[in-house]
């Protein structure tokens, strides 16, 4: 029998994305989207330039999902040859981290991933829970190999809106009163994120309400300045390290030094005739061909919600977690704090980008010389010793990204991928299954409720999902209703753009319940 859940949310939610037959923007940040990248595709740059542009005005639009203390993956497609390159700026443990800096309490932890709690959380939050940052290699190699916009000009966006500072709503104000509990423990974080002890609020009726970020806008115009291998290896290499080594961490200047983004190749795999570029191998990507394989028998057909179809989905995403993550706990806790953002330019050139601090606020510390927030990269981590996914110096680890870029008959299709920690995977799945097999648009795909399975027993469902999808889900499976709210993220946060190419029109969707995503035509 299927019990509805008690409702915390009484409200229908629509979103508009955006079609175009220039180019367009979707993100999770409406202010990163339309006055940053919009803007740049307007002024004639390529879809490289206006990605990097609105990934670095992360640090200050939405400074707890990724910025400059932050690592991810992003994926080009080339119009005019085709190609698909992965710059890898994923996360990298120090040298000197050492394992037994983690000893383990002998209880769970109420993290990610369900790791056994390590004493103190230090995985969690605090200056050990620091990987090395990628961003800034990421981004700087991306503009340099396939964009056409000078590294100072990249960044102006970004140090404006740092000059600005986070702009206070409701939106803000509830992130950061999450996330009090952690930042009050750290000086700089207190100060800057809990001024007077407490959120910062906009007085109803008052004046728009801008939050001060610290050192942040001038460790911005710095690296404009000084170029990105200041950030590793000049003055802003040796503030950073200095700053974490002064809090108790690990993470030093000859890390900082060593560190390298890299042009890699992707995971590609085909399914129904399309061209499925997937993120490499350390990434969710691979675990996504491996779904889309065991769903290509089925025998989709147009799509009204049907039963079968939910039940080919938590099939082939059960089996795929398994493989993926024999020997490691089910996810559990909140979700990550990511940020994915998509885009195509007047030539076709797609991006698919997604940049993250692992927890909101990542290791909620604020270093104080730069006003960078770092990373918590650590915690991808398994903290029991002997595992594949185990702590070590200078390691990386398995990540749960999976930016995505599709073509169709030689031509770029689909860019899309979410937030969201290990609901990522479920979400790319099944909108792009709803796109392929189910003949949807963004809109209807985006807007069409969805189930989450990401390795846990239970096979979480949407209660707005018609009864026979749920009565077909709970007699193969323990299920676990859902809703799907504005917050907590009880789903992933997804964003895509598609270029349709037939008639050369672009679309764009951002996530539904996402109160500052947006979808910006050019």
């Amino acid at each position: 029998m299927i019990r509805q859940p008690h409702l915390i949310q009484n409200l229908q939610v629509r979103k508009p994305g955006a079609g175009t037959a220039i180019g367009g923007v979707i993100s999770g940040q409406a202010r990163a989207s339309m006055e940053v990248g919009a803007d740049i595709l307007a002024q004639g740059g390529n879809a490289v330039d206006a990605a990097v542009a609105a990934a670095f005005a992360m640090s200050t639009a939405e400074p707890w999902n990724s910025g400059l203390g932050g690592i991810g993956f992003l994926m080009f497609r080339s119009a005019a040859t085709g190609k698909v390159s992965v710059v890898d700026f994923g996360p990298q443990a120090p040298a000197a981290l050492n394992p037994a800096h983690f000893p383990l309490t002998g209880r769970t932890a109420g993290d990610l991933f369900g790791w056994p709690e390590v004493e103190g959380n230090r995985n969690i939050h605090g200056p050990l829970s620091i990987a090395v940052p990628g961003q800034v290699a990421g981004l700087s190699l991306a503009l340099d190999r396939f964009g056409t916009f000078a590294w100072e000009a990249a960044l102006e966006p970004a140090a404006r809106l740092a000059d600005r500072g986070l702009p206070v709503d409701f939106w803000s104000t509830l992130k950061i009163a999450a996330a009090a509990r952690d930042l009050q423990r750290y000086p700089t974080s207190r100060d800057v994120y809990l001024p007077g002890g407490l959120p910062p609020s906009t007085e109803t009726g008052g004046a728009q309400a801008y939050l001060a970020m610290g050192n942040l806008a001038a460790t911005i115009r710095r690296l404009q300045l000084k170029g990105p291998r200041d950030f590793y290896e000049g003055s802003l290499a040796a503030d950073i390290a200095e700053d974490a080594q002064a809090l108790g961490g690990v993470l030093a200047r000859g890390d900082m030094a060593g560190y390298h983004a890299r042009i890699v190749e992707p995971h590609m795999t085909r399914y129904r005739g399309a061209e499925f570029a997937c993120a490499p191998v350390g990434t969710a990507g691979p675990t996504l061909a491996r779904v889309l394989e065991l769903i290509e028998p089925a025998l989709f057909r147009p799509f009204g919600a049907d039963a079968a179809s939910f039940v080919v989905y938590a099939d082939a995403l059960r089996r795929a977690y398994a493989e993926r993550l024999a020997g490691t706990p089910a996810a559990q806790g909140p979700a990550t704090s990511t940020t994915h953002l998509n885009v195509v330019d007047r030539h076709g050139n797609m991006v698919a980008l997604t940049q993250t601090l692992l927890s909101s606020f990542g290791s909620r510390l604020v270093l104080p010389r730069t006003g960078i927030l770092m990373n918590n990269g650590i915690m991808w981590f398994d903290p029991r010793p002997g595992r594949p996914n185990s702590i070590a110096p200078g390691k990386r680890p398995l990540t749960n990204m999976c930016p995505t870029i599709v073509s169709k008959d030689g031509k770029g299709w689909i860019a899309v991928g979410a937030s969201g920690g290990r609901r990522i995977l479920p979400a790319v799945a099944q909108i792009l299954s709803f796109v392929v097999d189910h003949g949807m648009d963004l809109a209807g795909a985006f807007h069409q409720p969805r189930i989450d399975v990401s390795g846990g027993d239970a096979v979480e469902y949407d209660p707005r999902l018609p009864i026979d999808v749920q009565t077909a889900l709970a007699a193969r499976y323990p299920v676990k209703a859902s809703e799907h709210t504005i917050f907590p993220n009880n789903y992933a946060c997804p964003s895509a753009v598609l270029l349709d190419p037939a008639t050369g029109g672009r679309s764009g969707m951002s996530d539904v319940m996402s109160p500052w995503s947006a979808s910006i035509a050019v």
